[in-house]
């Protein structure tokens, strides 16, 4: 690291004293580095000395350090999250591969992706079905995300299939009433809940097993690697995703400053 660079992040990150011990350090290799000479043996000890003694007197600054590196790298993800929803915006409100409910012209889209195995996506399902009742204007997006085993994906292949069959208000019931099941959720639960919602059982086996019914959640899988999300459930509000089960009141508010100012942060 040159020598300036050093100091520049010191008047940045460290304390008052260490400041000072910088500014003395780089006046004395100041004459070597104007001449375009590399630090004398002297003058790198004299840089690790500085590194070390500071440390040790405030080894605060770690912490301090740990603290920005985290911020900035929050910020680096967050913005490229951003691009790749912008990148990928057709993909996430595909029909071929989404159950929309809510109403289909909405102004504002609510996407989830979501597993039915995910304890977290149960709780959201309550935030996500409150919204869509109290917003008439809202658009939601359902996502089959499995990603927690293969009864998740069993359950999400019947889920994709029963969409042919069942639409709107009927398919938000099923939807509904599966994520509602308690313990383990597989293709046999599926069945049975799509049975009792009017689906025809036999039809639905058969839509299971189709090459479209696979390659869309194939698809999805793939958009949510492409997207960076590790967990569900993961909602995408304007060009902001949002992660886990952060309540009906946290999304209203992303969704009323997006309706507002076009961001889900006026403020920002």
């Amino acid at each position: 690291m040159a020598f300036a660079t050093l100091t520049s992040l010191a008047r940045a990150c460290l304390r008052p004293a260490a400041v000072v011990l910088s500014l003395w350090l780089a006046a004395s290799a100041a004459p070597a580095l104007a001449q375009g000479q590399p630090l004398s043996p002297e003058q790198r000890k004299a840089v690790t000395d500085l590194i070390r003694e500071t440390i040790l007197k405030n080894p605060e600054i770690i912490q301090d350090a740990l603290i920005e590196l985290e911020r900035r790298n929050t910020v680096a993800q967050a913005d490229a999250q951003r691009s790749a929803v912008a990148a990928e915006k057709t993909r996430i409100t595909d029909p071929a591969t989404s159950v929309i409910i809510g109403n289909p012209e909405g102004d504002i889209t609510l996407v989830e992706f979501m597993d039915y195995n995910c304890g977290y996506c149960k709780r959201a399902m309550e935030d996500v079905t409150a919204l869509s009742k109290a917003d008439p204007k809202l658009r939601v997006v359902l996502k089959d995300f499995p990603i927690l085993g293969p009864d998740s994906v069993e359950a999400s292949r019947v889920a994709v299939a029963v969409k042919n069959q069942l639409q709107g208000a009927k398919y938000f019931e099923f939807h509904n009433k599966l994520m509602a099941v308690k313990g383990k959720v597989n293709a046999a639960k599926a069945l049975d809940i799509a049975k009792e919602a009017g689906a025809d059982v036999a039809q639905l086996k058969k839509d299971m097993e189709a090459p479209a019914t696979k390659a869309a959640i194939t698809d999805t899988v793939a958009l949510g690697d492409r997207l960076g999300l590790t967990g569900t459930p993961a909602f995408i509000i304007g060009d902001e995703i949002v992660f886990g089960a952060v309540g009906q009141a946290a999304l209203k508010q992303k969704i009323d400053s997006v309706r507002r100012c076009g961001k889900t942060d006026c403020a920002g």
